[in-house]
């Protein structure tokens, strides 16, 4: 079904499309993230380090690290913290890697105020990375 021009603005004014130069640029096409009313969908991210847009992927906590910075400066652009963040979902190329980024991914939250979350084991992650970690943040 076809939209008429005055219901893609009604749309478009109900959700804005977040990019952020101080986290990486997607590597297909998306954005970093969606602001819904006041929801806010945050694409998967990976460990790009936004200004040299290479892997920082020494070591698990390092590239788990690289993530969540680029996670929160999403959230920033936002006006919003890990705080306002409701759900995660984590994607691990191997389960092996399940308390070294639990380790690093909870410093970023205050101790009681973790948002919902799943941790899944994948085949696969882009650019063979080792983690992956969306979320949902809300105002």
């Amino acid at each position: 079904m076809k939209r008429d021009q005055n219901q893609i603005e009604i749309y478009n004014m109900k959700r804005l499309i977040i990019n952020t130069q101080k986290s990486p640029d997607p590597i297909g096409p998306y954005n970093q993230a969606i602001l819904s009313e006041n929801t806010l969908y945050i694409s998967g991210q990976i460990a790009i380090d936004p200004k040299t847009m290479k892997l920082k992927n020494d070591s698990i906590e390092e590239e788990t690290n690289q993530v969540m910075i680029n996670l929160k400066n999403i959230l920033n652009e936002c006006g919003m913290d890990f705080s306002n963040v409701v759900k995660s979902s984590i994607f691990l190329k191997s389960m092996d890697f399940f308390s070294e980024v639990n380790k690093v991914y909870g410093n970023f939250f205050i101790k009681g105020n973790e948002p919902a979350r799943e941790t899944l084991a994948v085949k696969k992650l882009p650019m063979d990375v080792n983690v992956e970690i969306s979320m949902i943040a809300i105002r």
